[in-house]
């Protein structure tokens, strides 16, 4: 090898040396996972944090959990306001990795909470410009993380989405408004698209002689997400104007890309319980609009679905924001949102 070593150096070629790790990436549910995974595939595998079927909105990390966020150089997770709890964690356990906030990506479509149990009338710019988060206006005074809602040591929100003043019943057992940015922005395949990007080019800092791979990667993957999105549409433009309820505020997104709308949410959009008169507006708002169908989830217990439902004609069906039974890899996200259509077509269109 000296030899060798030696006629290079005399030839003025350059040995290679050791190919370098992969960067270590952690993030956080199961739908950044498997976009990770695709952007890494052939150089590496990210870590997962919480499994399929863990609900992000309050989650207790295991040691190994925790280790991945300690010996990560990158990590991927949406952001504080569906994970509040990880926020501490990855300033305390990865103070030197590479944080990346998803909600923060330039160009990604935000959409605020929607507002009641029955969904207050709210204007809709389907894809429009007018929620697109680029650099010009980025998180803006309707959702800033300025120093009103700084996820620091005092009061991120209260380390479990505690239902404060702001989030808990008041004295006559009304929900308060649920306001701020709508954090399931995954369930919109066009943000995923934007999120692919914006991992291969973390990515490529991090890792820059496999840089190349990285964005061929996300060019891939963004056009299997092209052709996803308009088999998605296809499918589900029959049930356009369906009346449906869904157990938690969680599918905005998704109903947004595909032109559908919910009629309201049994919970609130971080799954808090609802209050007793939610409980009762949404049961007389499914007999009112003789709503086609009621979905469940996964992550939670089925009885409040069975309440609301009691003395209706509609279905109950289960849709999974997360993928829980999913096994985590590049085929996990393309699945989940073929998962969803599947579950609004077979319960929507009977």
């Amino acid at each position: 090898m000296r030899t060798n070593a030696l006629l290079a150096a005399g030839l003025g070629i350059a040995l290679a040396g050791p190919a370098m790790a992969a960067p270590r990436v952690a993030t956080d549910i199961p739908a950044v996972h498997s976009l990770a995974a695709r952007v890494m595939a052939g150089v590496g595998e990210p870590g997962l944090v919480m499994p399929p079927g863990a609900s992000p909105h309050g989650y207790a990390m295991k040691p190994s959990e925790a280790a991945l966020l300690q010996e990560a150089d990158v990590v991927f997770w949406v952001g504080p306001e569906l994970t509040p709890w990880l926020a501490r964690a990855v300033e305390n356990l990865s103070p030197d990795a590479t944080s990346v906030e998803l909600l923060e990506a330039p160009n990604v479509t935000l959409l605020q909470f929607r507002e009641g149990a029955t969904f207050e009338a709210h204007d809709h710019d389907h894809h429009g410009d007018d929620h697109a988060h680029d650099d010009d206006h980025a998180h803006d005074d309707d959702h800033a993380h300025d120093e009103d809602h700084a996820h620091d040591d005092d009061h991120a929100h209260d380390d479990d989405h505690a239902h404060d003043d702001e989030h808990a019943q008041d004295d006559h057992g009304h929900d308060h408004h649920h306001e701020g940015v709508d954090p399931h922005a995954w369930l919109d395949p066009v943000n995923a698209q934007v999120w692919l990007d914006a991992m291969a080019a973390a990515l490529s800092t991090a890792d820059p002689s496999n840089a190349s791979t990285y964005f061929e990667n996300a060019a891939a993957g963004k056009a299997e997400l092209d052709a996803l999105i308009g088999e998605l549409d296809a499918d589900l433009e029959p049930l356009h104007g369906a009346d449906f309820v869904v157990f938690h505020d969680a599918y905005h997104y998704f109903e947004d890309r595909f032109g559908m709308e919910a009629a309201g949410a049994i919970s609130l959009g971080d799954a808090a319980a609802p209050s007793p008169a939610r409980v009762v507006e949404i049961r007389d708002a499914i007999r009112d609009l003789e709503a086609t169908c009621v979905f469940r989830e996964p992550q939670f217990e089925p009885g409040l679905v069975a309440t609301v439902t009691e003395g209706t004609d509609a279905s109950v069906g289960q849709l999974d924001p997360l993928g829980a039974g999913l096994e985590p890899g590049p085929d996990l996200y393309p699945t989940l949102l073929r998962n969803l259509r599947d579950e609004l077509v077979a319960c929507l269109g009977a």
